[in-house]
């Protein structure tokens, strides 16, 4: 129980901090709706009796029919306008909060250490914000809301017919309110396992049909196309066997639901009869009796949809609230005194979740303007050591002070959106003049005036229509729009040819001159612009060499050749 608060508190504090006043006029409006049904299909009863009645005797002369219609005619405005602004209320604070909701999530996720998590599996990010965020709708509409407005048509219900007789409101109130929470809470709970296990199988369904269609080349190449659309069928089993438990779970909570209403509507028919044949009630007051105790039902069977969804809203509630925690704002890295463009002393780090460092006892520094290569085998630290240095990687020990600085990773990050779009993620403010001058300084101008829309064509998916040297040349671009003191580059020429490679070279290398360089590399044709060369195993530098010594000479050597 405390692990199920755990997880609904910072959506519910999320939910109220973001539209507080529309929740609570919704929740008031909803019950505003069914207090004026319960009231009008009351009163509507007892005008009808009443009427009859009094045309059958003398006092038909006297009988007031305009009090009883105003009234009838002023609930139905009441309830016609309290269920409009009630829509209105709900379903606007709740799309509200959802998207307040993603947003959240998505700032989550787009922390270093989520993002590097959900890199490899893109399809999860993508179900946390579509399917998840979408199931906690059902925690206000379904669950919170219709369960206090049932509650509530409850007490006014019993509190009317009290009125009749105090035992026989008290039994009633008693009756409803324990049979109609019981059954979805019982049926909640039966169906919470089945909810779950349909998330998961819609999830693995979704993602491993994106998995087939991303992959599909490398599934053919390997073999695996008929074993991947196996475990896709699987999957969707899976999900269909949860979905038949549902179902049943489902025809259980209507037959119990109907079974309850047919025997308290049953009781309350015997109740107003007793009544009126002792004389403790007139007739028409026992046809507002019943038909009140008709229209109290109705609110709880609401409640059925949400217990039945109540497992897959907590199961999102679950994975999601974690993300939606308000992390500490980490300190900003230290400036690093005059005439330095970082320093390193004793700097030691780990990555989430690893006992191993990833590096330790870093003692580094670089002057302003000063190139340096970090070589190193697969996984010895160098991305480690630029992550550190671009504060995607926080020091747990020692100090480290760093000029603003730019990082280029090894994958070039283009989104379906048009080149001008992916321009301005690195200078917003860029206009088109300073556009067009880091797209010249990257050598990608003239293929982007040959394009029929130019710098504003778009781009598919993961830059679909640029080749791979002139994806590799935007992201140059894109360095060149950000103004730091210092660019750290993660093997920026790998995977490109020769020629294109050189080129690149060249012109990184011109736009660099004043700023400092920091190159993680195995290609030697990075290295050989640097003015040092640091070597890293295990996490720790090892040697350091400068330009025009032997052993600078010697490391250059170790590389791969271009």
């Amino acid at each position: 129980m405390s692990g199920l608060a755990a997880d609904l508190k910072p959506i519910l504090r999320l939910f109220l901090a973001e539209r507080r006043r529309a929740l609570l006029l919704g929740a008031v409006l909803s019950a505003a709706t069914v207090t004026a049904g319960i009231a009008l299909l009351g009163l509507s009863g007892w005008f009808i009796t009443a009427t009859s009645l009094a045309g059958l005797s003398a006092a038909a002369i006297t009988f007031d029919v305009f009090a009883p219609s105003a009234g009838i005619r002023l609930l139905a405005i009441v309830r016609t306008a309290a269920r409009y602004g009630e829509r209105l209320a709900t379903h606007d604070a709740t799309l509200s909060v959802l998207a307040a909701l993603r947003e959240r999530l998505f700032r989550g996720f787009a922390e270093p250490g989520a993002a590097r998590a959900l890199l490899h599996r893109p399809a999860r990010l993508l179900f946390r914000l579509t399917a998840d965020i979408d199931a906690l709708d059902s925690l206000y509409l379904r669950i919170l809301v219709p369960a206090v407005v049932a509650i509530g048509a409850a007490l006014a219900a019993s509190l009317v017919l009290g009125l009749m007789h105090p035992a026989f409101g008290l039994c009633f109130g008693l009756f409803l309110a324990g049979a109609g929470l019981g059954l979805p809470v019982i049926a909640g709970r039966a169906a919470r396992k089945h909810a779950r296990r349909r998330a998961h199988g819609i999830e693995a369904l979704r993602s491993r049909t994106i998995d087939l269609v991303g992959g599909q080349t490398d599934l053919l190449m390997a073999g695996r196309l008929t074993a991947q659309t196996g475990t896709i069928a699987a999957a969707d089993a899976y999900s269909a066997r949860a979905d038949d438990q549902l179902n049943r779970v489902e025809t259980g909570l209507t037959f119990g639901f109907g079974l309850v209403s047919t025997l308290l509507l049953t009781a309350s028919l015997l109740a107003v009869a007793a009544l009126a044949e002792t004389k403790a009630i007139t007739a028409p007051v026992a046809a507002l009796g019943l038909l009140v105790a008709f229209a109290a039902v109705e609110p709880f069977a609401a409640l059925r949809r949400g217990a039945l969804e109540l497992g897959r809203t907590l199961l999102a509630a679950r994975r999601i609230a974690p993300r939606l925690a308000v992390a500490a704002t980490p300190e900003p890295l230290a400036v690093p005194l005059p005439g330095c463009a970082f320093s390193l002393a004793k700097a030691s780090a780990f990555h989430e979740n690893s006992a191993v460092p990833a590096l330790e006892d870093i003692d580094l520094a670089l002057q302003p303007g000063e190139r340096l290569a970090v070589i190193g085998s697969s996984g010895a630290g160098k991305s480690s050591l630029l992550a550190l240095l671009s504060g995607e990687l926080r020091a747990r020990t020692g100090s480290i002070a760093v000029a603003k600085a730019t990082l280029l990773t090894q994958r070039t990050e283009l989104f379906e959106d048009s080149l001008r779009g992916n321009l301005l993620l690195a200078n917003p403010d860029a206009n088109e003049a300073r556009l067009c001058e880091a797209l010249a300084a990257a050598g990608l101008l003239a293929d982007i005036e040959a394009m029929p829309r130019g710098i504003d064509t778009r781009l598919g998916e993961g830059g679909l229509g640029l080749s791979g040297g002139q994806s590799r040349r935007l992201a140059l671009a894109r360095l060149f729009l950000r103004d730091t003191p210092l660019w750290l580059l993660d093997e920026p020429t790998e995977g490109l040819d020769g020629a294109t490679a050189r080129d690149v070279l060249c012109r990184l290398s011109a736009m660099a001159a004043g700023r400092s360089l920091v190159i993680a590399t195995h290609i030697r044709r990075e290295a050989a612009i640097a003015d040092r060369i640091a070597v890293i195993e295990g996490g720790r530098i090892t040697e350091i060499s400068r330009r025009g010594e032997a052993a600078f000479e010697k490391a250059l050597d170790r590389l791969r050749p271009d």
